[in-house]
């Protein structure tokens, strides 16, 4: 394999990019952060100036980006990576949906350009030490070119030729993970309001059947030492369930857990920001509950 491009240097994208560099001949990569791309050029790859500068050089380019609307004008914008001389297939790992993907594939299929879309679970850790999973639609001939490279980055999963079959695989993913969070967040917050130690409860419910991706992971990491620092934004959190509620109504499954969900994630951002870590969804149900959000321990 020659060159490869990747675009889109986030937290997710620096990682996952930079476990591609010693499995191709050449990565190339842009961000839109100068920064960025001279930390991933430090690592051995090369810098492109555009996205369409990477369609210029790669057959094969690689997506990263925070939101639907940015994936598609970096890929079918005028300077997107499609208007490129040399790009024949293009993989997005980004979260941006089933509706995008069926776009990307109609308007790249015109100019000859394969898509597969190829949403990741995992978060900052899996995408640093190549655990992510990985779920991937798209026609499977495109999907078996760039397998080799995805399974450097974790564990891919065909979902079938249908596009955006990945991206709705990611979102039912992103459901059962952020009701997680939630319901987490409420069983704890009448624990410890009865006087129980968080710490402990996080123990029994590992070994016992509440035992969720939350209470292993995200608690113990982020919550009980009152950091919340997972790396995950709640704006992207919203915008991820915001797709998956989107995509139900136009199918007709009706979502009322997912609307709480976003209702919660909704108040975090309000309470907390923009830049509020997902897990500070547990300090909203705690002030719901009369804690304090603020306490240590």
């Amino acid at each position: 394999m020659t060159s490869v491009g990747f675009l889109g240097l986030g937290r997710m994208g620096a990682n996952m990019s930079a476990r591609l560099i010693e499995h191709v001949d050449h990565l190339l990569a842009h961000d839109i952060s100068h920064a960025a791309v001279q930390s991933i050029v430090g690592q051995g790859a090369q810098g492109a100036a555009s996205a369409k500068g990477l369609g210029d050089a790669c057959e094969i380019v690689f997506l990263s980006l925070p939101t639907p609307a940015v994936v598609r004008e970096a890929v079918l914008g005028p300077d997107g990576v499609a208007a490129g001389k040399k790009v024949r297939l293009i993989c997005d790992l980004s979260t941006s949906g089933p509706l995008l993907a069926q776009e990307l594939a109609a308007g790249l299929g015109e100019k000859g350009i394969a898509s597969v879309d190829a949403p990741v679970s995992g978060g900052i850790r899996g995408a640093r030490e190549g655990t992510l999973a990985i779920m991937a639609g798209g026609p499977e001939d495109a999907y078996e070119q760039v397998r080799p490279l995805l399974e450097q980055l974790g564990k891919p999963f065909y979902m079938g030729e249908t596009p955006g079959a990945g991206q709705t695989m990611k979102l039912v993913n992103n459901l059962l993970s952020l009701t997680a969070i939630a319901v987490t967040a409420e069983g704890m917050a009448m624990g410890i309001k009865a006087g129980l130690d968080p710490a402990r409860m996080i123990e029994v419910l590992n070994s016992g059947t509440g035992a969720n991706s939350a209470t292993r992971d995200k608690w113990p990491r982020a919550v009980l030492p009152r950091s919340f620092d997972f790396g995950f934004a709640a704006a992207l959190s919203l915008k991820d369930t915001k797709l998956l509620l989107d995509e139900a109504q136009a199918m007709k499954v009706p979502m009322p857990i997912g609307q709480i969900v976003e209702n919660l994630l909704s108040r975090t951002l309000a309470t907390y920001g923009g830049d509020a870590d997902f897990t500070e969804v547990a300090k909203v149900v705690e002030e719901a509950a009369g804690l304090d959000p603020e306490r240590e321990g």
